[in-house]
């Protein structure tokens, strides 16, 4: 366990874009194949904003493995500091989309209207019926599935601050070994 716990501290500190980068695909990976898991094998189907709050991950992870790509065939510092800059941003994104999504479902404000409001447009009155069978709307402002008092969403708003919070680190221990000459060009 020691060996483990040094192996960790030479990291923080000798490669912190390496660590946090890392950091982002694994925990990233894990989140989004813990909401797959929660559609397809628990049968929970995601409503337009999870679905939205997807998307930073589908960007992160892949970005993020860039990075580390990037890292050991020596890519240009201030080009791995912008990705994880552009991580950072992107998943505190999420966390405030994820935090709305929350408060969405605990009442705290309205959600979108295509998610959250009632059906409008639903056409003739013979047409009536067929639009709905073919409507399958699955509410933002429910929540489906909880845990301690958390929903997927808040959950969701907490991993994206963290790996917010990580990104930024990277980029910000990156930014402070660059030169001089590279910070101002």
């Amino acid at each position: 366990m020691n060996d483990l716990v040094a192996a960790f501290d030479r990291m923080k500190r000798d490669e912190p874009a390496w660590l946090a980068a890392a950091a982002v695909a694994i925990i990233g990976l894990a989140t989004i194949l813990g909401a797959w898991f929660f559609q397809l094998v628990v049968g929970l189907p995601p409503c337009p904003l999870c679905l939205e709050q997807r998307y930073a991950y589908y960007f992160s992870i892949p970005l993020a493995l860039l990075v580390l790509l990037g890292l050991s065939y020596g890519a240009s510092p201030r080009v791995l500091f912008a990705a994880l800059l552009v991580i950072a941003l992107g998943m505190a994104w999420n966390a405030g989309l994820g935090a709305y999504h929350a408060g969405v479902e605990w009442k705290f404000w309205e959600g979108p209207r295509d998610c959250s409001g009632g059906l409008s447009d639903l056409g003739t009155a013979g047409g009536l019926l067929d639009k709905l069978k073919s409507i399958r709307v699955v509410r933002c402002d429910e929540i489906p599935w909880s845990f301690l008092g958390l929903s997927l969403a808040g959950y969701n708003a907490i991993i994206s601050l963290v790996l917010a919070l990580i990104a930024g680190w990277g980029a910000w221990r990156m930014w402070k070994t660059l030169p001089p000459r590279e910070k101002l060009s």
